[in-house]
């Protein structure tokens, strides 16, 4: 399924397939142990956001169907899921440090480009209100900390080596 068929998904409650809102939860086996686990998938990606243990049934043999008030709770959870995922992916690409000059605080970013053809880095550099002082490409391996960061500015924003 590609994202131009998320528009024509029409809700579907069923008591082991649920499709509302963007998301599908799907009641399956779970492979491990007797029990039953619960998949949750974002309309358009491939892959589940959430899997987890699902409840059994009263008879202890099959899954308790899926309702309302639990698929908004798996939605809530799946959705968190993924937001987590993006800020750890933000802050593995995305770093910065504060240098102190005499002329006032610098900050100094440095910006991933994870591109599988051309892997880079921008580094760069702003004063406190926020205008860019300097701006260059460098390799995606750079370590900013305090000290890289500060040798740079101190250095006049030449490119590093």
């Amino acid at each position: 399924m590609d994202a131009s068929d998320t528009d024509t998904l029409e809700p579907l409650h069923e008591p082991r397939l649920w499709r509302d809102n963007g998301w599908t939860a799907r009641v399956i086996k779970n492979e491990d142990d007797d029990g039953w686990a619960v998949a949750m998938i974002k309309d358009g990606e491939p892959e589940p956001a959430l899997v987890g243990p699902w409840t059994m049934g009263r008879d202890k043999k099959n899954p308790k169907p899926l309702d309302t008030a639990a698929f908004n709770t798996l939605v809530k959870t799946a959705s968190e899921v993924i937001r987590r995922h993006e800020q750890q992916l933000h802050a593995l690409h995305h770093k910065r440090v504060e240098v102190a000059t005499d002329g006032g605080r610098i900050s100094v970013m440095l910006d991933i480009v994870p591109d599988e053809d051309d892997p880079h880095a921008w580094l760069s550099a702003q004063d406190a209100f926020g205008d860019e002082l300097a701006r260059v490409r460098v390799r995606p391996i750079f370590k900013l900390n305090t000290a890289s960061a500060s040798a740079w500015v101190e250095g006049g924003f030449v490119k590093p080596a």
